[in-house]
């Protein structure tokens, strides 16, 4: 056990719970910085009056993927995000909540220059676009982005009635699903993933049951787009099965659809 001057004794490897999220460092990596929220917690604190999970490890009811960003400065004193990083005004509201008047000042900083370098280099870009053609490189570049594939799922229903003639009756309830690592997944589709059944798991790890909150398959695509991916293969299965044991019932058909999409990085 650590102790803090005449403070209460905290560990010296602490666990934490932050929004679903688990993280394991130092009890000197969070009373880093002086005056923030975790050194008050940490330092001046007792650990009864922090709340716990149910295995015991300290909570905080904030966004665990942006969490690591705050511990990567707590480490290293410097702001280091990744590229196409778009939720730093997020980040930025997290920072004051664990009151770190630095970050804060970086992030401001850094959101006014990435607007100007957008603005910029809009006609860069449009002139790249234009000179490349589609079939010159089988994957999408991204420069300083984290190479990767994310696979998109999408599973649907119909059932087709005795009545060939007649229209198939869509389910509208599709899931669209996400298979790739977790903090590639979250870079891309931040708030829109419902993680509600896959919980506890750190960002290095990999995911096959994600949900999308997409009603629309192009919705996804957009975002991948925007992230510098591009689709490199999808493949599709179907399954037919009757209502009842009567063939002539209605039959119901299930389709099962992925798609495939790359970023590489330079």
């Amino acid at each position: 056990m650590a102790q803090t001057g005449s403070g209460p004794c905290f560990p010296e490897i602490v666990e934490l719970n932050v929004g679903g999220q688990v993280y394991v460092t130092r009890l000197e990596t969070l009373t880093a910085a002086p005056n923030s929220l975790l050194w008050a917690k940490f330092s001046r604190g007792s650990p009864g009056d922090l709340p716990r999970d149910s295995k015991g490890r300290f909570f905080f009811d904030r966004d665990g993927f942006l969490f690591r960003y705050i511990l990567d400065y707590l480490r290293d004193s410097e702001l280091l995000l990744p590229a196409f990083f778009k939720e730093r005004r997020r980040l930025q509201k997290e920072a004051d909540f664990f009151q770190l008047p630095e970050l804060s000042r970086l992030l401001a900083t850094a959101s006014k220059d990435s607007s100007s370098a957008e603005d910029s280099g809009e006609q860069e870009e449009a002139e790249l676009s234009s000179s490349t053609s589609p079939s010159s490189d089988r994957y999408l570049s991204s420069p300083g982005g984290c190479a990767g594939f994310i696979t998109i799922g999408y599973r649907g229903t119909y059932t087709i009635g005795r009545d060939i003639q007649a229209d198939a009756k869509f389910r509208r309830v599709a899931r669209i699903t996400v298979c790739s690592k977790i903090s590639l997944a979250k870079e891309v589709f931040g708030d829109t993933l419902n993680e509600s059944r896959d919980p506890d798991r750190p960002p290095d790890k990999y995911t096959a049951r994600y949900y999308l909150k997409y009603n629309f398959l192009e919705q996804a695509f957009d975002r991948l787009a925007e992230a510098g991916f591009q689709m490199v293969a999808c493949n599709s299965t179907g399954t037919c099965s009757y209502g009842s044991s009567d063939p002539g019932e209605d039959k119901l058909w299930t389709s099962y659809t992925e798609y495939v999409f790359c970023r590489r990085a330079d």
